[in-house]
């Protein structure tokens, strides 16, 4: 093996693992599911080692989550005949669940985002996970300005529309000069 590959595989090597986890959790909100966002990673990285001669440093990791889109959209059109459910399998026996508020929050968020369509899905993950500029997340998926500002305000707000709403009994009321007041439960209801 040459020097200049060992070079080229150490550099990779590095970029791989300050990138991957940003990478990965990117994959994760794509596709809602834990495995398929390690096989369309992986994916990724893969590509983008190929093409690493001809990536810019300063570019890697947009140059690799672009992949990594790319590639999410790929896997999609050639599975697109499977049929989903809102049905969840049982959890085996040895799995644990966790019932933090953080951990409901992030299901709830990534249910949401699987609800929107591919492209909206895509957008709403770069732009506000990933934190791109619009420009930016439009050069990363190749359209415009005008369709990513379109397609994230079409997908935040079917985000916001299908959020549950909490109790009106839980909300606090706000006074006059604007500090929040705690309620009491209403009368009849069990608390």
């Amino acid at each position: 093996m040459s020097s200049r590959t060992k070079q080229r595989d150490a550099q990779f090597a590095t970029f791989m693992n300050e990138a991957g986890p940003a990478l990965l959790r990117t994959a994760w909100l794509l596709t809602g599911d834990h495995n398929r966002a390690q096989e369309l990673t992986q994916a990724a990285l893969v590509k983008t080692y190929v093409a690493w001669p001809r990536v810019h440093p300063g570019e890697a990791l947009a140059y690799a989550r672009k992949v990594l889109v790319n590639q999410r959209t790929d896997t999609w059109r050639s599975t697109r005949k499977e049929v989903t459910t809102d049905n969840l399998p049982e959890a085996g026996p040895g799995v644990a669940r966790d019932a933090t508020v953080t951990v409901d929050n992030r299901d709830l968020v990534v249910r949401l985002l699987k609800d929107l369509p591919e492209q909206q899905r895509k957008i709403v993950v770069l732009r506000y996970y990933t934190d791109l500029t619009e420009q930016a997340t439009a050069d990363a998926l190749g359209i415009s300005v005008g369709a990513v500002k379109s397609a994230a305000s079409r997908g935040l707000a079917a985000v916001r529309r299908a959020l549950p709403t909490p109790p009106d009994d839980d909300l606090p009321t706000v006074s006059r000069d604007g500090a929040a007041e705690k309620t009491e439960p209403r009368e009849g209801s069990h608390r």
